[in-house]
């Protein structure tokens, strides 16, 4: 067994292969002046504001609440509030039980909307515990 570099190997494929071997004289190479002055550089702009947590996994929340942490934009009480898995079950504001078991580190659900929805109830409720930590967090996902 032979062992060649990869730059001989790939000089003498170059030098063997007939598709390769044409000449390279400059007579066969046309520059259309009005075709390159025509063309335009243009970089589209696809930037997005922010992640879209209205369909985000749980592990892409505890990542992007992990930075917010981090540099200071959420406290620890609202990094360990949104770091939490999801309980099982839920009720929305209409009092109807929503079934979360689904819901893994892996599958896309709207964050936005459920704390949301818990903000109005904890509010409906008065607790106010509850409530100081779903304001953080729905602001968070709000920024």
């Amino acid at each position: 067994m032979e062992i060649f570099s990869v730059r001989s190997s790939q000089s003498l494929l170059f030098k063997n292969s007939q598709n390769n071997a044409k000449s390279s004289k400059t007579e066969d190479i046309g520059i259309d002046a009005g075709a390159a002055a025509s063309a335009i550089f243009k970089v589209e702009d696809n930037r997005v504001e922010g992640p879209d947590f209205a369909a985000m996994s749980p592990s892409e929340l505890r990542s992007h609440a992990r930075q917010s942490y981090d540099t200071g934009g959420i406290d620890q009480n609202t990094f360990a509030a949104i770091s939490e898995p999801l309980p099982m079950h839920a009720i929305d504001v209409q009092g109807n039980v929503i079934d979360l078991t689904a819901i893994t580190d892996g599958t896309l659900f709207n964050f936005r909307d459920y704390y949301e929805n818990q903000l109005q109830i904890a509010m409906s409720i008065g607790d106010s515990d509850s409530l100081k930590t779903l304001k953080s967090i729905v602001n968070f996902l709000n920024a």
